[in-house]
């Protein structure tokens, strides 16, 4: 594992469009089909980070929450399925960390933090940072520009 914090991105940044495998259905889908109008969250993580199975239960209750009202969620895996086989598609389908929250214009007004919980530190998980984002987009108000980078395992870039 080597912890990592998130790159804060500049907000407003526009999302990049891209097309992945969608590894539940096999099906290359891209951003545009799959973003929403009303709120966008696209999330990197992998099986095996600590991390990740950490906030899991969270990120579940906040897509339990959010899809119901509107809201997008987007999982890509942040790793080399070669060099880390336990995160390749397969396994991945299984499951089916950073967060980024787009706009209905897919302009960026969170990344960061699901909450301050941690694996060891005792804090619960709430998603707290990032629901409130969500509210704020949600409630047509301004997402707080105090934020906090997530971590967790850093990407696993493949080379070509």
């Amino acid at each position: 594992m080597s912890y990592t914090e998130s790159t804060m991105l500049t907000l407003g940044t526009e999302a990049p469009p891209f097309q992945l495998t969608d590894t539940v259905s096999g099906i290359t889908r891209a951003l545009e089909e799959l973003k929403s109008s009303t709120a966008t969250v696209i999330m990197f993580l992998c099986n095996h980070c600590p991390y990740v199975k950490h906030v899991n239960p969270e990120i579940i209750r906040l897509a339990l929450d959010f899809i119901p009202r509107g809201v997008s969620f987007i999982a890509i895996s942040s790793n080399d399925a070669v060099r880390y086989p336990d995160d390749g598609p397969e396994q991945m389908k299984i499951k089916a960390l950073d967060f980024y929250l787009f706009d209905g214009q897919l302009k960026l007004v969170y990344r960061g933090r699901l909450d301050e919980a941690k694996p060891k530190n005792e804090i619960p998980l709430t998603g707290k940072d990032l629901r409130k984002a969500i509210e704020a987009i949600l409630n047509e108000q301004p997402v707080t520009e105090k934020q906090y980078p997530s971590a967790g395992c850093n990407i696993k870039w493949k080379m070509q």
